[in-house]
């Protein structure tokens, strides 16, 4: 048998430390070069102006409502998929991935119109108007055209992962970047050449940006598909198996609906946040505030992505001892899934406490933007480790379809927490985006608690997929 980390074989007798490892790399490197394509387009509309920042911002947490419903199928195909793959059984794995991209066109199809149909909602609930408005709304709709080739990715990365096969999806991943850095860069600024300044490309501005990231979705889709399809792929498809078949559909919807209310309960949490955030101000919408926020966000994610990596090789050890009956073995894959990323939080937080201010700077032309965010951002950098907890452990625990018991606490969190807090703060007693976040804060650590001590009771253990 292949005594590739993505062998069934292998991934339930080798060392578990060694195992987690180089499941995990592959994943950092993809986490890596996910965050690179928000990183990216939020760095291109830094030069472009605050009014094209929170635009970006506002369509990264619409997109995440995208990806939520899609984790519907995405996280209940994964858990199935890791206990046939840790049972032996290859064939029921790959049908299953099948069977779940053949919901991908249905669940694509709702989210187009969601979005459409909503694109001048969502700004709207944020006190955007005027060019402010008109750029989101028309960076919002572009967009929803790539939601269903993006979906469809995710599916299928969500299965290979299942199996142990983390480095297809990095591979597309590394396609994704490049079109996007390329596509994005030569439509927002255009491309001239020759001494007589031939335009080529012209300059679109901020719809450029969309048009790179759609364009990359579509390229990331078409690859993932022709892997699958080719006779290397761990989970090779057949054209038989993308059928709508009712029992799979009910076992995946039953470990993946938990979770996507999950989703979508931290969505609503989450854009109830950014309707807080847009009322910091008693003047109004303030766009620098709001850049601050999206800023501050997105350079946090960098402490997250060796923790979620790490928490998704986690994922895959939990599925697949449970389906080979290693109870003990899926118990300590978390645990040392933390023990692995844990130091690397704790750096984080010092890094992002001592040089925010150079960040910020480095992040967003505007002053006004580093000086409503830095204070902010040196608060949030204290609650590193805490997240870094609740991060592996939560994917822990869907690996092993443990998934009502997040949504509980995404409810509470989230919803409640969060938000309450978080206007508490920022907006009744005016201290700005520092009593905002500090909500945001409050909600970490309670989900933080609540998920380490279900997944050290280990009540999760007896979930049925």
């Amino acid at each position: 048998m292949d005594d590739s980390p993505a062998s069934a074989g292998s991934l339930a007798t080798n060392n578990l430390r060694r195992q987690l490892f180089s499941l995990a790399i592959p994943v950092l490197c993809e986490q890596v070069l996910t965050f690179c394509v928000g990183f990216f387009d939020v760095f291109l509309s830094g030069r472009l102006g605050k009014t094209e920042t929170a635009a970006i911002g506002l369509s990264a947490y619409v997109s995440w409502l995208a990806s939520m419903m899609f984790s519907l199928v995405g996280i209940g195909t994964s858990a199935i998929v890791a206990r046939e793959w840790g049972a032996g059984e290859h064939e029921k794995a790959r049908r299953i991935l099948g069977r779940s991209l053949a919901m991908t066109p249905l669940i694509g199809l709702i989210i187009f119109l969601i979005l459409q149909l909503m694109a001048t909602g969502f700004p709207q609930l944020l006190k955007m108007e005027g060019e402010q408005l008109r750029i989101a709304v028309e960076y919002l709709r572009y967009d929803a055209c790539g939601q269903f080739f993006a979906g469809w990715t995710l599916i299928a990365a969500a299965g290979l992962r299942g199996a142990g096969d983390m480095v297809t999806p990095l591979k597309v991943l590394v396609l994704t970047n490049v079109v996007n850095i390329i596509v994005s860069s030569t439509c927002t600024f255009g491309f001239v050449v020759g001494e007589t300044a031939q335009v080529l490309v012209p300059a679109l501005g901020v719809k450029g940006i969309v048009i790179g990231t759609v364009i990359s979705h579509i390229c990331g889709a078409a690859a993932i598909t022709c892997i699958l399809f080719s006779r290397s792929a761990t989970l090779r498809l057949i054209r038989s198996d993308l059928e709508f078949h009712r029992e799979t559909i009910w076992r995946i919807l039953r470990i993946g609906g938990p979770a996507a209310l999950g989703g979508l309960c931290t969505f609503i949490g989450h854009f109830a946040f950014l309707m807080v955030i847009a009322r910091l101000s008693p003047l109004g919408f303030d766009g620098a505030t709001f850049a601050a926020h999206v800023v501050g966000i997105r350079i946090e994610s960098m402490s997250y992505l060796p923790v979620e990596a790490f928490g998704i090789a986690a994922a895959t050890l939990v599925g697949q001892s449970l389906g080979a009956g290693q109870l003990e073995r899926a118990k300590q894959a978390g645990h040392e899934a933390v023990r692995q990323c844990i130091g690397y939080a704790a750096l984080m937080s010092v890094i992002f406490f001592v040089f925010a201010q150079q960040i910020f700077a480095m992040m967003h032309a505007d002053v006004a933007v580093s000086v409503a965010g830095v204070p902010a951002f040196r608060m949030m950098a204290l609650y590193q480790v805490p997240n870094a907890l609740l991060i592996v452990y939560m994917n822990a625990l869907r690996g092993a379809g443990d998934t009502k018991f997040p949504l509980y606490c995404a409810l509470l969190g989230n919803v409640f927490v969060r938000v309450s807090i978080g206007y508490l703060c920022g907006v009744y007693w005016q201290m700005g985006l520092l009593g905002a976040w500090i909500g945001m804060g409050a909600d970490n650590l309670l989900r933080c608690v609540l998920i380490t001590w279900r997944y050290v009771a280990g009540r999760w253990t007896r979930t049925r997929v």
